[in-house]
């Protein structure tokens, strides 16, 4: 029987190779918060239902759209408290989805964006 390992050159070609992508980032929250950043612009631009509220001041729920970074996370959302209420529903309203159709339709888009900034394309 040889003393021989087989394949190992690969595990050490992968090792330098993640190496090389753990310099290229040194904080993944700015990478994400690449993302979030076109995700919410994307959001933005969504079309704004009229609303029934004439109240002076008041801001429509789409243009409240915004993200925040946290430690190790980026967390995008509405800046009204009714946001999730709408997009999900509740016993009372139906579920008006906008920020879930729209991640799914761009994901790849903002995926890409993420992993050029990572330099792994």
């Amino acid at each position: 029987m040889s003393n021989e390992v087989y394949g190992y050159d690969g595990f050490q070609e992968l090792s330098k190779m993640l190496e090389e992508c753990i310099d290229k980032v040194e904080n993944v929250v700015d990478v994400l918060e690449i993302g979030a950043k076109e995700f919410v612009n994307a959001l933005l631009k969504l079309t704004k239902p009229m609303s029934q509220i004439r109240k002076s001041g008041y801001t429509h729920l789409i243009r409240t759209f915004s993200y925040r970074k946290k430690e190790k996370e980026i967390e995008v959302g509405w800046g009204k408290y009714y946001g999730p209420m709408l997009e999900n529903g509740t016993k009372n309203i139906n579920a008006q989805p906008h920020v879930f159709p729209l991640w799914e339709k761009n994901k790849e888009k903002y995926y890409k964006t993420m992993i050029a900034k990572l330099g792994l394309t």
